[in-house]
């Protein structure tokens, strides 16, 4: 190695010395999660713990239903495609129709004006302050009376709106040149299509940066799921792995197989778009 590599080997070295413990902090819980899914019951009591995996594939194999349960010798009977299937309409038409209303009312927010703008937006950021739990019952009723228990709506429909994709495409579209919008206007374009032609398409990178935030969370969603499903036609596969809980135990190996064949694929996707994130973000900013 060069000297001058030598040189930006050491300026690197006090960052990495802080990173990559942080890393291994955050990057552990999966670790374990793997060293359980891949031992025995016996070994996930064992004091001390035993930290490296002993490789039993097969509880992955059971986890799915395709061998029997190692410890209870019995079948797991639990319908996989279709809570997969479920998650992915969920989560897809939650984040379609936040994407939509985001856009919208950032945009609104941003360039339109229209009496106590300003109380409004505040009043949108004010949800932040309410926390989720308070609109379960609340949330619960409006659906039942519109018979929408048990149905693919009622875990769509609720999260149909973000204030954080609302208060990120207003950031977005303050940034935009005014000039712009008075091109636009000599050509008679209205606020719509300008805002279909020209401000959406440059708006890619915080309209992903909300797609893929939005779409974790409806993959990871589980209390409201758990509430409004009564059926394996509409439960998503948080709901899923309570199958893993029997009357009086939780199987914790199965338990973290089938988490692990949950999480793995919004994991990959996340570490793939972790860019258009950072990029999405930054591309906002933060302007009065």
């Amino acid at each position: 190695m060069s000297r001058r590599g030598w040189l930006r080997a050491l300026e690197l070295l006090p960052r990495y010395l802080v990173l990559v413990p942080f890393a291994a902090l955050f990057a552990f819980p999966f670790y374990w999660m793997l060293v359980i899914s891949l031992g025995t019951l016996q070994s996930v009591f064992v004091f001390p713990p035993i930290l490296y995996p002993l490789w039993h594939w097969d509880n992955y194999l059971a986890a799915v239903g395709l061998i029997t349960d190692p410890s209870t010798g019995q079948y797991l009977h639990i319908p996989w495609p279709r809570y997969f299937l479920n998650t992915v309409i969920v989560a897809t038409g939650t984040t379609g129709l936040v994407l939509i209303t985001s856009v919208l009312g950032g945009y609104a927010f941003a360039s339109m004006a229209f009496p106590g703008k300003k109380l409004i937006f505040g009043l949108v950021l004010a949800v932040y302050m309410v926390p989720t739990e308070v609109t379960l019952v609340p949330n619960f009723i409006i659906l039942a009376n519109l018979h929408w228990i048990d149905s693919y709506q009622a875990q769509i429909v609720p999260f149909g709106a973000s204030v954080f994709g609302i208060f990120l495409m207003r950031q977005f579209f303050l940034g935009l040149p005014n000039d712009l919008w008075e091109a636009a206007q000599l050509d008679g374009t209205g606020h719509l299509r300008f805002l279909w032609l020209i401000a959406a398409p440059l708006a890619r990178p915080p309209m992903v940066t909300i797609g893929l935030f939005t779409f974790v969370a409806a993959w990871n969603a589980f209390l409201w799921p758990l509430i409004v499903t009564n059926s394996d036609s509409y439960r998503p596969v948080q709901v899923g792995l309570q199958a893993f809980s029997y009357a009086d135990a939780t199987n914790p190996v199965l338990h973290a197989a089938g988490s692990l064949i949950v999480t793995l694929p919004i994991l990959i996707i996340f570490l793939l778009a972790q860019r258009q994130i950072v990029g999405g973000i930054a591309a906002s900013g933060i302007r009065g």
